[in-house]
């Protein structure tokens, strides 16, 4: 939700009066594209040094370094007098927010133990996302009716207040056990597991004992040994040109990849830009405000609609329609805003057609292409990979904020061709490149990516100290039937 509201809430005061008069009504068609995309930049860059000192810190450990710096960032900014200082304070938060993205899409991914609830945990993180957008338009829409410096200052204050939440209840989490058991903390992994499967204060000690721990352990560790031989180690060569066996660096590519198309679709324009639109269209303030609330309210419903649906239709599935339903939209889009003499009937279906576009965005770009970084990524480099994809989110959405305010004001309409040509470029992205993750674990996604047949069926096996190596499908199996135990020992069942 900090990302969201973050994101959005500088869209709603930008371009008040109070706002305008506290930092000194500043000249130039840069400035304030250049105040509201600071931050994205601030994140660009921290997203590469996370690249290197994400795992040694963990992801626990970078959610709450995050989050304390969106505290501080957000008061600063909630007191800025100047262009400058409000800069520093949105670089600031930045910061906090490429680590916060950098890893709770990981966090979520790596805590889950059950192939089919990954999709729709994470889902709901990202429609939380963009609730955080929708709330952000509802609070300066509310707030803007006023004429004070109140205005604008308490809405951009509230993403501390949200900052401060999340980073306290972290404090009281474990990391991740596929990242203990990385950094070859070997017992806090196998205490994390029990805790995630409900068993740790049942007097079971030995999370070993545990038919479906072991099994999901043995196979976090053997996918982690192949991970590292040196024949899948991830270089810069292998960034460009992959020959690994595990297709490491093809896999890194694709998570940055498909973040900078999803930012390239224009979806960061219309949020930082959406009341700016509505006005151009003919429409006053107060509709043009209350219009752009209403329209990310709707992309918000297409987002909670990936919830229920991320399993059953798949992610790949649902990014190809998703893409081509907002192709059609944004070319209708562009063609009647590249009209010359528009009347109202055309600058109203215009306004409607953004709708469509933006449900459809929330249900297919959103949740996918966030769980779509952090599922493929090996577990050694997952922390790269994850990093690799908030660099392409925050590159590209410092790129399309920057260059698109200065587009409007310049190019006018014909700056929507560039999300129009990007939705294309999606489909087409989609449907080469990225193969479906969906009802896989974390390590069988590993054996979707190989095409060595020798590492495809040490994967497919987990070792039992035996001849034979049961399949996932053991796993599952063996946690069905410790789920049914559990339920038959509670008192009500007695």
């Amino acid at each position: 939700m900090i990302e969201g509201y973050q994101a959005g809430v500088l869209g709603g005061v930008q371009s008040t009066i109070p706002f305008l008069n506290a930092i000194g009504n500043p000249t130039g068609t840069e400035t304030i594209p250049m105040i509201a995309s600071s931050y994205t930049l601030a994140a660009a860059f921290m997203a590469c040094v996370v690249m290197l000192i994400g795992m040694p810190l963990g992801r626990r450990n970078c959610i709450i370094i995050g989050n304390a710096l969106i505290v501080i960032g957000g008061a600063i900014q909630a007191a800025s007098f100047s262009v400058p200082q409000i800069i520093v304070a949105r670089v600031l938060a930045g910061f906090g927010i490429a680590f916060i993205t950098c890893n709770v899409p990981m966090f979520m991914s790596e805590m889950s133990i059950d192939a089919r609830g990954r999709g729709p945990e994470v889902a709901i993180n990202c429609s939380s996302l963009i609730f955080g957008v929708a709330l952000s338009y509802w609070v300066t829409f509310g707030f803007t009716r006023m004429t004070n410096q109140v205005s604008w200052r308490i809405p951009v204050a509230i993403q501390s207040i949200l900052a401060l939440l999340s980073g306290a209840t972290m404090v009281f989490l474990p990391d991740t056990p596929r990242w203990y058991y990385a950094r070859d903390r070997i017992d806090e992994g196998d205490k994390t597991l029990s805790r995630i499967y409900g068993v740790y204060r049942t007097g079971i000690n030995n999370s070993n004992d545990i038919e479906e721990i072991r099994v999901l352990k043995a196979s976090i560790m053997e996918n982690f040994e192949v991970e590292e031989e040196s024949s899948n180690r991830l270089t810069l060569l292998s960034l460009i040109w992959d020959n690994t066996p595990l297709r490491v660096g093809r896999r890194v590519r694709i998570s940055f990849i498909i973040l900078a198309i999803q930012q390239s679709m224009g979806i960061n324009i219309l949020i930082y830009y959406m009341t700016q639109i509505f006005e151009d269209v003919g429409l006053s303030n107060f509709m043009a405000s209350l219009l752009a609330a209403i329209s990310l309210t709707v992309q918000w419903f297409g987002s909670t609609l990936c919830i229920v649906t991320i399993e059953r239709i798949g992610r790949r599935r649902i990014m190809l329609i998703s893409s081509g339903i907002g192709t059609c939209c944004m070319l209708i889009f562009v063609v009647l805003n590249m009209i010359k003499n528009k009347t109202t009937a055309t600058q109203w279906t215009a306004v409607a057609v953004m709708f469509p576009y933006l449900f459809v965005y929330g249900w297919g770009w959103v949740g996918c292409p966030w769980l779509y970084g952090p599922e493929i990524a090996p577990l050694r480099y997952r922390h790269i990979g994850s990093a690799a994809g908030i660099l392409g989110v925050f590159l590209f959405t410092f790129i399309t904020v920057f260059a698109g305010g200065i587009g409007l004001e310049t190019v006018g309409a014909r700056i929507w061709i560039w999300p129009l040509v990007f939705n294309v470029v999606a489909f087409a992205f989609v449907y080469f490149m990225c193969p479906d993750p969906t009802n896989k674990t974390l390590e069988e996604v590993d054996a979707l990516f190989t095409k060595d047949e020798a590492v495809l069926d040490r994967l497919n096996h987990v070792d039992r100290g035996e001849d034979e190596k049961p399949g996932m499908q053991q796993v599952e199996n063996a946690a069905l039937s410790l789920r049914e135990e559990k339920i038959s020992m509670r008192p009500s069942n007695l």
